[in-house]
């Protein structure tokens, strides 16, 4: 599957320029934009910054014919098409979506590489959407990548910088933060690892737990550092405050029940600490030998049992139940007289519903033009939380 993608141009005073004409690119997720970069350069001559998602001829990605909002420094040499293109502002509108935002957050990041002794040659962007901006930076004391998120994801310094101290192995460097959602991350080497066997996922679950038990001593710090707290009770009141505009209906008995069932995980004796939030293989980068976990912008400080039921949830249950029997035995050494496979239990219906609350959050933070990414997602969610329960 691929997509077909037009670029309406603006120029560099974000005024309208008009339309390139459509061109195929091979990826079919609609935030991959190195492509689109590429083609445009390639075919037409154009070097464009993309800044937005207007429209898609799908009710949701992948694929389709799908219209971007682009930026170009000189107006381009090919003709182009009449666009009509609403310019007005929108509060929810990520700064790098708009004009001159992408040029200013790249003076930024070349600016702190200066600073740090690796001058910056060459910049290509790779992503753009309502969850983040990301651009690699090349040069010839290597590459860096600059990732720029919106005020939900901002917390995501607080824990890089504790990792670089309590497990500097564990994730990225983190070379510099601006505080408002601009972070600059060193060169990563080796691919993402979505195709993980039980193997590689084994030794990522064995990997992490060190790095929760340690944090399960320094949760109030992280608390206070920035990172969301959703401790026991107060995962209940995050879930239902941000599901309260979604018709939950199919999950109305696991939610009434909530507040109940996460007592008696408490029961369960294992402590809170970091959770990484979305720790599935996609989101491990391998070279052979090492892992470097990535992508903890979903981080908060709750249960342990979150992340194994996410790094397991695709896999056939035989190759599940062993991982999580290896989990939950790491857990009982470390507390003895916990239950970690109770507290697995209770909580798979409570992982779903939580990530129902997390893309219910999305789409409250981010502008309607965004929204085909995630409208399916809460009722998807749900759906399974029901399920699970």
């Amino acid at each position: 599957m691929s997509r077909t993608v037009t670029l309406v141009l603006l120029d560099a005073d974000g005024r309208p320029l008009g339309a390139l004409p459509p061109y195929d690119v091979p990826e079919p997720w609609w935030q991959e934009v190195g492509s689109i970069v590429d083609g445009a350069r390639r075919r037409h001559g154009v070097d464009v910054a993309v800044l937005r998602l207007l429209t898609g001829d799908r009710p949701e990605p992948p694929g389709g014919h799908v219209t971007y909002l682009g930026q170009v420094t000189e107006p381009p040499a090919v003709p182009l098409a009449p666009a009509a293109v609403d310019l007005t502002p929108h509060p929810l509108r990520a700064p790098y979506a708009e004009p001159g935002g992408p040029a200013r957050s790249i003076a930024w990041a070349t600016g702190e590489l200066r600073r740090l002794g690796r001058p910056v040659t060459a910049v290509a962007q790779q992503r753009t959407w309502n969850l983040s901006a990301i651009w690699r930076l090349d040069g010839p004391a290597g590459s860096a990548w600059l990732k720029q998120v919106p005020p939900f994801f901002r917390h995501e310094a607080a824990v890089l910088r504790w990792l670089g101290t309590a497990a500097p192995t564990v994730a990225p460097t983190l070379l510099a933060a601006d505080g408002t959602g601009r972070i600059l991350l060193d060169h990563v080497p080796g691919e993402d690892r979505y195709d993980a066997d039980e193997a590689e996922r084994a030794a990522v679950a064995a990997e992490h737990h060190p790095v929760q038990l340690r944090a399960a001593g320094e949760a109030a710090a992280l608390v206070a550092a920035g990172v969301p707290d959703l401790r026991g009770p107060a995962l209940a009141g995050w879930i239902r405050d941000r599901l309260a505009p979604h018709d939950t209906t199919v999950a109305a008995d696991l939610l009434a029940g909530l507040d109940d069932r996460l007592d008696r995980v408490r029961d369960c004796g294992l402590p809170d600490t970091l959770v990484h939030g979305d720790l599935h293989p996609g989101n491990v980068r391998g070279d052979g030998t090492r892992r470097t976990v990535i992508d903890w912008g979903d981080a908060f400080v709750g249960h342990p049992a979150f992340d194994i039921l996410r790094l397991t949830e695709t896999l056939d249950p035989p190759v599940a139940a062993r991982l999580r029997d290896a989990w939950a035995a790491r857990w009982r050494a470390d507390v003895p007289g916990s239950d970690p496979q109770r507290a697995v239990d209770l909580l798979r219906p409570v992982a779903e519903l939580r990530l129902a609350a997390v893309y219910a959050m999305f789409l409250a933070g981010i502008e309607p033009s965004e929204h085909p990414y995630h409208r399916g997602d809460v009722p998807a969610c749900l759906t399974r939380a029901a399920a699970a329960a």
